[in-house]
């Protein structure tokens, strides 16, 4: 394995989102001067014949695909025909796309969703297809699934060396916060900075609070997306986490503290809960050389930060 040539066109599809802009970043830091971005407005994913012509254009020698629909329990419960077909749409023109002007380096961002619901814990990266899917985003998870079955297709088919990394739950600058398509962190930073600013005394939150979930600060994907690319060549795809996990009840509390809130917090249990635990292993990308450098609480102050500072164009 070696370094990527840090002057060669490098395409980030995504490049707006939570994980796409915060690969950008990490890349320019790094050195790389011929970043590749397009907005959605500029170029439809889910045509194929416009991204075809933008390869055919744009001829990247890199490319990470960190585009896709994304949502939280409620969105991904209430739209599955959505989350499955708009995602295989993109993905499935993305990598033909790049088959076909023979892309030499190419990143799939999955999800820990493509796991079984019930799979020990800590999720080993060989769980993938042992058991049933989370009902509530399973449309989502079986997009994400074939997305690790087309790399590794391509890789048998054509001999390029192309690699899938599964992160765990998201969280950072550029988030989503909107009330229906938000995923729980960004969700509870925003419910209960309303609930600071309208002066209320109680917050309901979904579900009991009891469901595990480990959160890794964006950034930190960003460093273990780049260096999967120089130093791991395999068809297995590659957990990305922190190795540690909270209850939801528990990062309820976290962010009433950052944000200041002082109220009461319920918990409305005729909401679903979703996977009862969800927390990676990560010891093989850890024996690979990389380990995350954020932690939960100061990663949790930065990103509230950034909210209260670009909430009138935060994503809602």
């Amino acid at each position: 394995m070696s370094a990527l040539a840090r002057s060669e066109p490098f395409y980030i599809a995504g490049h707006r989102g939570l994980a796409g802009s915060a690969i950008w970043r990490h890349l320019a830091n790094n050195g790389f001067d011929n970043l590749i971005g397009r907005r959605s407005s500029e170029l439809d994913l889910r045509d194929r014949n416009s991204v075809f012509k933008f390869f055919e254009s744009e001829q990247p020698k890199y490319v990470v695909l960190a585009a896709a629909k994304v949502g939280g329990i409620k969105a991904n419960n209430d739209f599955p025909v959505d989350f499955l077909s708009e995602n295989l749409q993109i993905q499935t023109n993305v990598m033909d796309a790049a088959v076909s002007v023979g892309v030499e380096k190419f990143l799939f961002l999955g999800s820990s969703c493509i796991y079984p619901k019930f799979a020990p814990q800590p999720i080993k990266e060989d769980s993938l297809l042992t058991g049933h899917l989370e009902p509530t985003n399973d449309a989502y998870a079986i997009a994400k699934i074939a997305g690790i079955l087309q790399v590794q297709a391509v890789r048998r088919q054509y001999g390029l060396p192309w690699i899938s990394a599964m992160p765990t739950n998201l969280y950072g600058p550029n988030d989503n916060f909107s009330p229906n398509g938000s995923h729980v962190l960004p969700a509870l930073i925003r419910r209960y900075l309303e609930a600071v600013d309208s002066h209320s005394s109680s917050v309901t939150n979904w579900g009991s609070g009891s469901p595990r979930r480990e959160f890794m600060h964006v950034d930190d994907l960003a460093s273990a997306c780049l260096f999967l690319m120089e130093n791991y060549d395999d068809s297995q795809h590659v957990n990305v986490g922190t190795g540690t996990d909270v209850t939801i009840r528990e990062i309820a509390e976290n962010i009433a503290a950052v944000v200041g809130y002082t109220g009461t917090t319920e918990w409305d249990t005729s909401q679903p809960d979703g996977t009862p635990q969800k927390l990676l292993d990560i010891s093989k990308i850890k024996k690979l050389g990389w380990t995350p450098t954020h932690d939960l609480q100061s990663g949790l102050s930065s990103t509230v930060d950034w909210y209260c500072q670009h909430r009138n164009e935060a994503r809602l």
